[in-house]
């Protein structure tokens, strides 16, 4: 028997969904034996300060393939592929663009080097990607245009793009030593935003889909379970301002980058099970 063009498809999009999941295993591993290396008495204040680390090439390394990797997978409605889209993109320029504070917890004496160019050789290499890239977009999306032009999620998910990478390429030719140094922190705050959203607007949808009976079987237990995820975010969030208003402490942002990847982590594995044998919820 001919395998199933169709089904090798839908096969081949869960696994890359699952190669995600395991690229945040990959970073976590990565912080983690560098922490044991320093005798497990020293934490960066935020899993980017490890860029300055010997785990390095695993946090840019992971943090460039979950980019194309969001960017890549097509979310269930437009809302939450745009979000997914939109932190993907952001993801290399967090990669890229080194936090300010490089630390003082490493395995290795931190060396103080010049950062200027290897953002100015990466993140003009990521441009050129980019333009490519939106160039790809626009001709898809005209060839899958109907009568009636050009969808809104497609022209939403454009013009997203289009002011991501235009504006990024703006500051970073206009104001360099800007760029620089607010790169990471206005790359990284962003994503993680945009991620939130994503599983806020698939605890939303699939409830709406469950509702036109087309989230499959056993749709109530995954609302439930994707409200929860999308609850503990914002009140992660919410938690974190407060903390940080009432008592600062030097590895909250640590704390709360690691509780939004595990939460993250969780919803991608739910939804992976969730759509395993179709792939996408809507056609």
């Amino acid at each position: 028997m001919q395998p199933d063009p169709a089904l090798a498809a839908v096969r081949t999009y869960g696994y890359l969904r699952l190669a995600l999941a395991g690229l945040v295993l990959l970073l976590f591993t990565a912080v983690l034996v560098e922490f044991g290396a320093t005798g497990f008495d020293c934490l960066q204040t935020s899993i980017s300060a490890y860029w300055h680390t010997p785990a390095r090439a695993v946090f840019v390394g992971v943090l460039v393939t979950m980019g194309v990797c969001l960017v890549a997978l097509k979310g269930n409605t437009p809302g939450e592929d745009v979000a997914l889209n939109f932190a993907g993109m952001l993801a290399p320029g967090v990669a890229f663009i080194p936090t300010s504070d490089p630390g003082t917890c490493s395995s290795v004496p931190i060396q103080p080097s010049d950062v200027v160019p290897a953002v100015t050789n990466n993140m003009q290499s990521l441009f050129v990607l980019g333009a490519v890239a939106l160039a790809v977009g626009v001709v898809s999306a005209r060839r899958a245009a109907g009568p009636d032009g050009l969808r809104r999620g497609d022209l939403l998910g454009l013009g997203v793009a289009f002011a991501v990478m235009g504006g990024g390429a703006v500051w970073f030719y206009v104001a360099r030593d800007s760029f620089v140094a607010h790169g990471h922190d206005v790359s990284a705050i962003p994503m993680f935003l945009a991620i939130v959203v994503a599983v806020w607007l698939n605890g939303r949808d699939v409830g709406r889909a469950m509702t036109q009976g087309s989230a499959g079987s056993g749709a109530s237990r995954y609302v439930r379970t994707y409200r929860m995820i999308s609850t503990a975010m914002l009140v992660t969030l919410a938690a974190t301002v407060a903390a940080n208003l009432l008592s600062p402490w030097d590895h909250l942002v640590l704390a709360v980058e690691v509780v939004l990847i595990l939460l993250f982590a969780a919803f991608w594995l739910v939804q992976t099970k969730e759509l395993w044998d179709r792939g996408l919820r809507s056609s």
